[in-house]
């Protein structure tokens, strides 16, 4: 293994973000040059399994890993955004990686690089791929950054099996306008001859995703024509040309897990995985941030008798998604602490929380640039027929909250961002 470098990886990490005057730009020809100067590591991937998808990304292929590892498949993963440590974003047969090994590779990329304009997440991808190609593995799953076609994971001449978990409006400045527009981009994952599992699809969105497939002679594996997937009596009901599987319901909460766990099963199915990996898949997966339950750490302390909860959700069908969720719970009187960026649309993440919020606490996300203010998230979570007032942080607000309502269930939520800073301050 190589030698670290005497700085860390927070360190090169930083130096990497003044490579390029943009956070995002979407182009693959940094990426190309790059490669080719590391050797092409794209090139020695364990078989990939892409995901692309405006929701439910990283909820997926949690559940794909914990079904190969159930197989006994060592298993590469790579995620993004990470939420307390970028070490988050990148596992190796199935662990994180490590201090060591992460800054050596970045300081390998940096140099290699040789100052040359990059994005912060094209050259951290580069990293990636060039540990996932040095260390021996089963399987390579990579989750898309942004859209599919031109981002920086969409290297691969052929993979396994690529995936398109459902597609919503998001990221319009980059991907879009309209469903059938974003739909495209996403679709820019689909490979000549490769199949392709595709979860619930509105119309727009499937018949950009058909056209393509079609063009490439790419099989789909899609939700509703190849599976099905149902809730039944409490428990998740999967059905296939291989038969029928009856398991239990997903471990991560909300019932659009079970479309998430869907998706999931129809690539273990095809990767020729057995009933037990598939249970493995639906029962064990963990995904922080995704109505996680905290239960302990200075914030939970904090809450005492109240249920804190976590949502890094931020856009529409997230909105509908976390609802759903909150609709399925036993009764109780729900605040929300909220914080988001100021690219999101806010009033339709907030809409469908209207009906199961008493009261919203808006709060800026610590450290975040484009953090929309307290004051426009207060303005709009009223605008949605929320009650609404600011607060100048999280405890604050969870403070005010317990005060008044002790047992009250309190769902902190709106931003990756703001969920990382409390997963962080939460340790």
């Amino acid at each position: 293994m190589a030698v670290a470098p005497p700085d860390g990886s927070d360190a090169i990490l930083a130096r990497m973000l003044a490579l390029h005057p943009k956070i995002i730009d979407l182009t693959l020809d940094r990426m190309w040059r790059l490669l080719e100067r590391l050797g092409h590591p794209e090139r020695d991937l364990p078989p990939v399994i892409h995901i692309a998808g405006t929701n439910g990304k990283g909820s997926t292929q949690a559940m794909i890993r914990a079904g190969l590892e159930a197989s006994g498949k060592r298993v590469h993963a790579y995620t993004s955004p990470h939420l307390a440590r970028f070490h988050e974003r990148i596992r190796l047969a199935g662990q994180l990686i490590d201090e060591p090994r992460l800054a050596a590779l970045l300081d390998e990329c940096y140099s290699v690089n040789g100052g040359e304009p990059i994005t912060y997440f094209e050259i951290t991808t580069c990293a990636a791929l060039l540990a996932f190609a040095r260390t021996p593995a089963d399987y390579t799953l990579l989750e898309v950054g942004l859209g599919g076609r031109l981002d920086a994971t969409n290297v691969v001449d052929r993979p396994r099996l690529t995936v398109i978990t459902p597609v919503s409006i998001d990221h319009q400045q980059y991907l879009g306008d309209t469903l059938a527009e974003i739909a495209g981009e996403k679709a820019g994952i689909l490979k000549r001859g490769v199949p392709c599992v595709v979860g619930p699809q509105e119309d727009a969105a499937l018949e950009v995703i058909e056209s393509r497939a079609a063009r490439l002679g790419a099989p789909l594996i899609a939700q509703g024509q190849h599976w099905h997937v149902a809730e039944e009596r409490g428990r998740l009901v999967f059905q296939d040309e291989t038969g029928l599987l009856d398991l239990p319901p997903p471990g991560l909460p909300g019932p659009h897990q079970f479309d998430n766990a869907g998706a999931a099963l129809a690539a273990l199915r095809h990767l020729g995985c057995d009933a037990a990996a598939c249970e493995a898949a639906v029962a064990r997966a963990e995904w922080p941030a995704r109505m996680q339950r905290l239960t302990s750490g200075p914030l939970a302390d904090m809450a005492a008798e109240a249920q804190l909860w976590l949502d890094g959700g931020h856009n529409p069908a997230a909105g509908h998604a976390i609802a759903a969720t909150l609709s399925r719970m036993p009764p109780a009187e729900t605040h929300l602490i909220c914080g988001m960026l100021n690219t999101k649309d806010i009033a339709g993440y907030l809409r469908p929380l209207a009906a199961h919020a008493v009261h919203l606490h808006a709060v800026d996300i610590p450290g975040e640039a484009n953090t929309l203010p307290a004051e426009a998230t207060r303005k709009a979570a009223e605008t949605a027929g929320i009650p609404a007032s600011t607060a100048t942080s999280v405890e604050q607000a969870l403070a005010a909250i317990t005060a008044r309502s002790p047992h009250a269930r309190v769902l902190i939520c709106g931003s990756l961002y703001l969920a990382g800073r409390i997963l962080q301050s939460n340790g």
